[in-house]
């Protein structure tokens, strides 16, 4: 099962959608089936969402390229001081933030050194944990080509390092 958190685009209400597959949603989005529960709409997208930090052997990676300058917290605030920005979108962003930061406290931090320690624990040569770090397209592209998942984070984070 997958679990995406998905938007009314015509009145903006968040809620969340279970699937057996990217596939099936997207089927039963394009059949019509996906809807609003708030108002009905069948205008929906998917919306921001944590990673999940399983590896599974039929998800695709997506490369995104990321700012690292500023950490979730600062994002999510930046987001939600512009008054344009509709206040369930602000909402959902905070609490995207909230869940991300609870994920990485589980993770460790390998910087650029994720494509090498995300092969080692896919073949068995390091313990399985979650791990994020920094990686290049390429890098992703190749994890890719060898059946290793690796997801963007969807608020950029700040190293450990370089936190005061």
């Amino acid at each position: 099962m997958i679990v995406f958190d998905l938007i009314c685009e015509d009145q903006h209400h968040a809620f969340e959608g279970w699937f057996g597959s990217s596939g099936d949603y997207a089927e039963q989005k394009a059949d019509g089936l996906v809807q609003c529960p708030v108002c009905g709409s069948k205008n929906i997208a998917k919306a921001a969402m944590a990673p999940n930090l399983g590896r599974k052997g039929n998800q695709e990676p997506v490369a995104v390229d990321q700012d690292v300058s500023q950490p979730a917290a600062q994002v999510a605030q930046s987001i939600s001081s512009k008054t344009a920005v509709p206040v369930q979108y602000q909402e959902m962003i905070g609490k995207l933030a909230k869940m991300q930061e609870q994920l990485l406290a589980d993770s460790e931090w390998v910087g650029d050194k994720f494509a090498m320690r995300a092969r080692d624990i896919h073949y068995g040569d390091a313990d399985e944990k979650p791990i994020h770090g920094t990686a290049s397209k390429e890098e992703v592209a190749d994890l890719a080509e060898e059946g290793i998942s690796a997801l963007p984070l969807p608020i950029p984070v700040l190293p450990p390092e370089s936190k005061n």
